[in-house]
């Protein structure tokens, strides 16, 4: 299999050959792994119970996809991947915007992957053969994980297609087999001597909705469309990508967090999830739990990695994406040891996913604005400007700079990033709602108000109508 050469270039109509089941495919095995279902334990580890941590997950994760999942519908139309295409809404310099936005999204979700996986290798290989659980074996676990992710981001689409349609049958028959191996210690009660993080049941629980649940799909948000370049849409409808997101962003991110919340409670997780997760496990479950750990993790960290690449490519013309990538790779590698060595795993996780949140939100909904306002018509060639070092075209507006775009997200970012609760840090605007954290609500709506406000002059391409399907 070649290595992918294109990278946020416009994808020529004869080589977008994947349909909606590919989009399914892709978005539910790469996340059936260990980077994903930690996200289930985290309600577990502010204090709920099952039923209360399965709604809050549902709920998060629900108002996440329908977020997030129109997003997909950009790139379907503009060829290229999001941050690319958030060009026409932001300026063709100002899409930068959500480069770095996507850049830190794929940053994190990666090292927590790799993070997670290799803890998990290491206590399985330390039951199973007696490996030494010290800082040597993991270093050696991660370094081989990050090799492992790096080659597979490298070669690109195809082979993480390829891979996510095996991982998909694979990973669900191995979660499966969890479900029994687990089932005899499963309780539907907190861990021992947990009480509510925040004080409370619904400041915990909607604190567990936004971090387990609205990040899941949140993540999501530059990434689809490194995935809808290559659906052409003149074989398939805006409909049928459309659902293809909802189905695939829902069972790609419920399957794997309830069956992170089920272990959790299972395995009594409080502060900790792999080490109670492998001490839990019977031990005709640890070789599939290796399994998981490892094939799981690198196929999940290889999209994002991947992701990473274009939006460094993104930033940077002049590198390529393959170049991109073991750069990004370097750094992702390097947060992967200070998440063991250095952080605490909860509140490291926690701040992350509501910063992340409060950032990316704003992005999205101007972006998704932007799309129907234009009525999904985008001037393709204008949109490479920066990426060709040029001036000119449709979406130049100042400079390469649409203002009142910018302004809307730094004003949305800037509202969440105020209102915001986690374990590190605590936004000025708490006090004017209750403790409860609304930074993703805020943000989205402060941003999205503001820009349908003053965004209103902004240049849309007029070009001919949407291709009609054969």
């Amino acid at each position: 299999m070649p290595i992918e050469q294109r990278g946020v270039d416009t994808i020529p109509d004869g080589e977008r050959t994947s349909g909606p089941r590919d989009l399914v495919s892709i978005l539910i095995g790469s996340n059936l792994c260990l980077g994903v279902i930690i996200f289930g334990w985290l309600p577990v580890s502010f204090g709920l119970g099952l039923w209360p941590a399965v709604t809050s997950v549902v709920a998060g994760t629900v108002v996440g996809t329908l977020l997030t999942a129109p997003l997909a519908l950009v790139s379907l139309r503009t060829a290229t991947n999001l941050s690319t295409s958030s060009g026409a809404q932001f300026g063709v310099r100002g899409r930068l915007v959500g480069s770095v936005v996507g850049l830190l999204l794929s940053l994190g979700y990666t090292a927590l992957t790799l993070w997670i996986g290799g803890d998990v290798m290491v206590g399985v290989l330390a039951r199973l053969i007696g490996l030494p659980a010290n800082g040597a074996s993991h270093a050696l676990v991660y370094a081989l994980l990050a090799g492992l992710t790096v080659v597979c981001a490298i070669y690109g689409y195809r082979l993480l297609l390829r891979l996510s349609k095996m991982l998909a049958v694979g990973m669900t028959v191995l979660l499966l087999l969890g479900l029994v191996a687990y089932a005899g210690d499963f309780t539907a009660a907190p861990p021992t001597g947990s009480t509510y993080l925040l004080g409370g049941f619904w400041p915990t629980w909607l604190l567990s909705a936004v971090a387990a649940g609205l990040s899941g799909p949140i993540a999501f948000i530059t990434l689809l469309g490194d995935y809808t370049r290559y659906i052409s849409p003149r074989r398939h409808s805006s409909r049928a990508v459309f659902v293809a997101s909802c189905l695939g962003l829902l069972a790609g991110l419920l399957i794997p967090q309830l069956f992170g919340t089920f272990t959790a409670l299972a395995a009594d997780a409080a502060l900790d999830y792999a080490g109670p997760l492998v001490a839990a496990a019977p031990f005709w479950y640890l070789v599939p739990l290796l399994l998981a750990a490892s094939a799981g993790s690198v196929g999940n960290a290889g999209l994002m990695l991947y992701s990473m690449g274009l939006d460094l490519d993104a930033i940077l013309p002049r590198v390529t994406r393959a170049r991109a990538t073991l750069v990004v790779a370097a750094v992702a590698t390097a947060f992967v040891f200070l998440g063991h060595f250095a952080w605490d795993a909860q509140s490291a996780m926690t701040s992350f996913v509501l910063l992340l949140t409060a950032i990316g939100t704003p992005w999205a909904v101007i972006t998704t604005i932007g799309y129907f306002r234009c009525g999904g018509r985008y001037d393709a060639e204008a949109l490479q400007v920066y990426n060709r070092r040029a001036k000119g075209g449709v979406y130049w507006f100042r400079a390469g700079w649409n203002v009142p775009a910018t302004v809307s997200w730094a004003l949305g970012a800037a509202v969440g990033l105020a209102a915001v609760s986690t374990p590190l840090y605590e936004g000025p605007l708490l006090a004017l709602t209750g403790g409860v954290d609304c930074s993703f609500v805020l943000s989205g709506i402060v941003g999205g108000v503001v820009y349908g406000m003053v965004g209103r002059g902004a240049a849309v391409a007029v070009l001919p109508p949407e291709p009609v399907l054969r």
